[in-house]
């Protein structure tokens, strides 16, 4: 029987062998191939993510406040500063106004490896992210082109996304500029503490020079400061200055380890600090700067400057005030001003100005801008009789002469039977000159010349416009500060001063005499540039043959008078030619509210001011004595005194005595000798200006931008003109005084 041959016994399957136990070398390596695997696949995707990144992300628009530069206010020398506007205190100088061991200094400080990097450091990167990330301590590891792009483009907030984005521009940026370009515009830009933008606002703040003046020590000690303005600034104190030695060493021997010093260079520099000048702590608006730089920058925007770039276009503003004129001004007021009242409460403002140009070479407002804005350099104060001299200008050219007379007896019965008395009532006769008039100021005689004149306050006033004295409604188009003069009325009193005029158009119109009757439009900015020194405005004179030289050295004489014989005798102290006019003013009340004095040589004219309170408070009772020769005249004194300091002396020219076809009958001069004169005592300082019952009382408040109304009540001397405008924050508008109907008074002069 055929068939298969079973085995013996039941099948038996095979089982496969063991696989051998893995060494470690083998779960290692494979580990390591996952792990390689998986990080080239994360660093596919993060290289991915980076182009993407990279290309989506543009370089942003800076940010405004860190590209600004400090617009810079000089005197008219153009180099000595008054002051200045800033976002952030700035100066962009070049790379080569940068001593080398500053920029050594600020690599070894910031960012040692900062010629080699590509605007990145990894490994610092990785160290601060890992220190970030199991401290409760934040580390930095921005290098120099980081910390520029962080300042410049971005914010400061501390966020993954925030550095991922200051990377990528990093990059960026270092392809687009040199390392030089770089570390310029990093030193142009890092804040350094004590307010200071940039390596130059730096020098200035710590070291009061120049930074292309930094010794090794000084560079190392702004080098230090980089790092934690606060922390390493010497005048915080001892533990901010042994913090700043540490850190100076660091530096210093950071610069030697690149060879940039000598170890023994670095060594002896380490031993000590340099010499660190006081810390000024003085606002920028301190003082009478603060005046200045207001008026500056009202002037800069009417000249067309946007604000943006006033405060941040690094413009340089060469203005018309010089050093010596505004310390003269200062100086002056400090040594004649009465003690004991306190400057909060009598206000004294000064005003000079040079003839033939209206340049505006120096100003006292009174109290320190910090205290108050009001400026009464500007503000000024009823004028009382230091209008006077226009009512000369207007006489002679209709023909009256300086030997024609006019009735000085007192009261004067005025054609609606009123009447205006000489201070004290006292009388000077029926046929007083005009040069007599003017020395002693006789009221009467200035209304007898204004009545007899056709229209005759009217061609007072158009003698003060044509002189600089501009009209009652402020015309901003003319000048950066506001012209007016509020209350300026053609009523027959005009000439005796009930309206309100500014020191500095008082002055300015005074020069107009001074120059030999040209006159010129005030002005406070010569020239202004740019930061890249464009110039962008310069000043051109703006004159004109206002008054006839004939005429100018009439009026000039008769005011020589005023100081040689009569109500302006302190100014002989002056101890060369002068010309000048007092003058006080009454409100309708009879409250004496302002005292004046303003006069020239032929080089400056000066004006000055005394008023009380918000402008209009009386000074009688106060301010004793109150008359314009006594303080405002000894105050003019001290501060042409020292604007004269240095000036030859020159002289006058010899009166013309002009002499047309007398306008009215009855002035004829007299053939009586003259009455001797004699140096008054304040006590016998004469009327300069009386309070007519019906001469209007003017805004009590002077302001820097007055606004005249619709006059409310006007007689035969003057009108009640109120006046509506914006008041300082620091004082309040009083209300104006009511219009009487008794018969005037006499103001005193």
């Amino acid at each position: 029987m055929s068939g298969t041959r079973r085995a013996a016994g039941p099948a038996v399957k095979k089982k496969p062998g063991k696989k051998p136990p893995r060494t470690r070398k083998q779960k290692t390596l494979r580990v390591l191939k996952w792990v390689g695997i998986t990080g080239l696949v994360m660093a596919l995707i993060a290289a991915a993510g980076f182009v993407f990144l990279y290309r989506s992300i543009d370089i942003p628009d800076p940010n405004k406040d860190f590209e600004t530069q400090t617009t810079k206010v000089f005197y008219a020398d153009g180099k000595d500063e008054i002051g200045s506007f800033a976002v952030q205190n700035r100066e962009v100088i070049g790379i080569k106004e940068m001593p080398e061991d500053l920029q050594n200094a600020v690599v070894a400080a910031e960012n040692r490896s900062f010629w080699t990097d590509k605007g990145l450091d990894p490994k610092g990167m990785l160290r601060a992210f890992l220190n970030n990330s199991t401290s409760e301590t934040t580390q930095g590891a921005s290098t120099i082109t980081q910390q520029y792009v962080k300042i410049l483009y971005l914010s400061q907030e501390r966020t993954y996304k925030r550095k991922v984005k200051e990377a990528i521009l990093s990059l960026k940026i270092q392809r687009s500029m040199s390392k030089t370009e770089i570390l310029q515009a990093y030193l142009n830009t890092i804040y350094f503490g004590r307010g200071a933008y940039g390596v130059q606002a730096a020098s200035e703040a710590y070291f009061a020079k120049d930074a292309k003046d930094l010794s090794l020590r000084e560079s190392a000690v702004l080098a230090s400061v980089i790092n934690n303005p606060s922390k390493f600034d010497p005048a915080n104190g001892k533990d901010s200055r042994a913090a700043l030695k540490l850190r100076y060493e660091y530096v210093l021997d950071g610069m030697a380890e690149a060879g940039n010093i000598t170890e023994d260079e670095a060594e002896k520099a380490a031993k000590r600090l340099p010499k660190l000048p006081e810390q000024e702590v003085e606002s920028r608006y301190a003082g009478q700067k603060g005046h200045v730089l207001a008026m500056v920058r009202k002037e800069l925007v009417r000249l067309g400057f946007d604000p943006d770039e006033i405060e941040g276009g690094g413009l340089r503003v060469t203005t018309t005030f010089t050093e010596k004129a505004m310390q003269a001004a200062e100086e002056g007021v400090k040594e004649a001003r009465p003690e004991g009242l306190s400057d909060k409460e009598l206000h004294v403002g000064v005003a000079s100005v040079e003839p033939g140009t209206g340049a505006v070479r120096g100003i006292f407002g009174g109290q320190d801008y910090l205290q108050s804005q009001l400026n009464w350099a500007v503000s000024g104060g009823q004028a009382g009789s230091t209008l006077k001299p226009f009512a000369l200008v207007a006489a002679i050219r209709e023909g009256f002469s300086l030997k024609d007379t006019f009735d000085g007896n007192s009261p004067y019965i005025l054609p609606d039977g009123g009447d205006v008395e000489n201070q004290g009532n006292e009388s000077f006769g029926s046929a007083v000159s005009m040069i007599k008039a003017t020395e002693d100021s006789i009221n009467t005689a200035f209304i007898d010349m204004t009545l007899g004149m056709e229209n005759g306050p009217d061609k007072i006033i158009k003698a003060m416009n044509d002189m600089g004295l501009p009209g009652k409604e402020a015309n901003q188009d003319l000048h950066g500060f506001p012209m007016a003069t509020p209350g300026l009325e053609p009523v027959t009193g005009v000439a005796l001063g009930s309206a309100t005029v500014s020191p500095i158009n008082m002055a300015n119109a005074y020069a107009t005499l001074a120059a030999n009757g040209e006159a010129a439009q005030p002005y406070i900015i010569e020239k202004v540039t740019d930061a890249d020194g464009e110039v962008r405005y310069r000043h051109k004179v703006d004159s004109r043959d206002a008054v006839e030289p004939d005429i100018a050295a009439d009026v000039t004489y008769a005011l020589q008078q005023v100081v040689e014989n009569g109500s302006g005798y302190a100014a002989q102290e002056l101890g060369r030619p002068a010309a000048g006019k007092t003058g006080t003013s009454t409100n309708s009340d009879g409250d004496v509210v302002s005292s004046w004095f303003s006069g020239f040589t032929p080089q400056l004219a000066t004006s000055v001011v005394y008023v009380r309170g918000k402008g209009a408070e009386p000074l009688d009772g106060y301010l004793e004595p109150f008359f314009g020769g006594t303080y405002p005249a000894q105050t003019w004194t001290a501060v042409m005194k020292r604007d004269m300091e240095g000036l030859e002396i020159e002289e006058f020219p010899e009166p013309a005595y002009v002499d047309g076809e007398a306008p009215s009958p009855g002035h004829s001069p007299t053939t009586a000798p003259p009455k001797p004169t004699k140096t008054p005592k304040p006590s016998d300082t004469p009327s300069d200006t009386p309070t007519p019952s019906d001469t209007p009382t003017p805004s009590e408040t002077p302001t820097e931008s007055p606004t005249e109304s619709p006059s409310s009540s006007c007689g035969l001397l003057g009108c009640e003109t109120p006046t509506e405008s914006p008041t300082p924050s620091d004082t309040a508008t009083p209300s104006g005084g009511a219009t009487r109907t008794p018969r005037p008074r006499g103001r005193r002069g």
